[in-house]
């Protein structure tokens, strides 16, 4: 499926590669989590496929601790990540969540998002300020980062869903992961969804990651009260409860 934002002639931005290779193809055991190494994620990431919302939802939390844990990114960060947007098409991913009606691809994309975001160049610079050498020096940080074209792609498709929810879910992602050199092409399109989020989204932090997104990709955002720093801002869903906890 094509971008609706490409350019004719534009690189186009690589696939993430189907959810079973990355399953099968990746060396689990040898990758570092928040809690020893990954053998236990093909168990989780297949639950992730389950009809069961609530058995969804708690395989994201689960990865939230193993591969998000302090808002680090850990050696299986990457393949965890390439695996949640590989399956963003799945059937399973429309399975509607209890009480809250909502598709579990916008928790998907939810989680992509606050991923993306503990990698994000304001995260960075924020510990590079404290540790000094801090990106060059972590190679997993920077995998994770190299990734954003790939997971960038596997979102796109989702701008335009059925599901309000997603949508946001989706733009969310896309503002976080187009910071991306690469990804610059895109940003004058991707300025009407933040604009979206701003007008309608009832999530506060949400809101607050478009208005800087807009800011720093040159957007006159005077007409926009300021944004007020919370010292636990932790971007989207910084409110600590995100997608990840109940009602399911």
């Amino acid at each position: 499926m094509n971008h609706s934002s490409s350019q004719a002639g534009a690189p186009r931005e690589p696939d993430v590669p189907p959810y079973q290779v990355v399953l099968a193809e990746t060396d689990w055991g040898s990758l570092q989590t928040a809690f020893g190494n990954g053998e236990c994620l093909p168990g989780v990431l297949a639950r992730l496929l389950e009809p069961d919302p609530r058995v969804q939802v708690t395989a994201l939390s689960e990865l939230s601790e193993l591969v998000g844990h302090q808002n680090s990114i850990y050696e299986a960060t990457a393949p965890v990540a390439m695996y949640v947007a590989g399956i963003l098409s799945h059937p399973a991913a429309m399975t509607l969540r209890p009480y809250r009606n909502v598709p579990i691809r916008a928790t998907l994309l939810n989680w992509l998002a606050f991923t993306a975001y503990d990698a994000s160049d304001e995260v960075v610079d924020r510990t590079e300020h404290c540790f000094p050498g801090f990106l060059t020096h972590d190679t997993m940080l920077a995998a994770f980062r190299d990734l954003r074209p790939m997971l960038f792609r596997a979102v796109v498709p989702f701008l335009r869903d059925s599901h309000e929810d997603v949508r946001e879910a989706a733009a969310l992602a896309a503002l976080v992961l187009a910071e991306h050199p690469a990804l610059s092409r895109h940003r004058g399109h991707l300025g009407v969804y933040a604009r979206r989020i701003l007008d309608t989204s009832g999530d506060a932090p949400a809101r607050r990651v478009a208005w800087k997104v807009l800011g720093r990709w040159g957007h006159d955002v005077s007409d926009i009260e300021p944004f007020q720093e919370e010292p636990w801002d932790r971007g989207p869903h910084s409110d600590g409860r995100g997608d990840f906890e109940p009602p399911f």
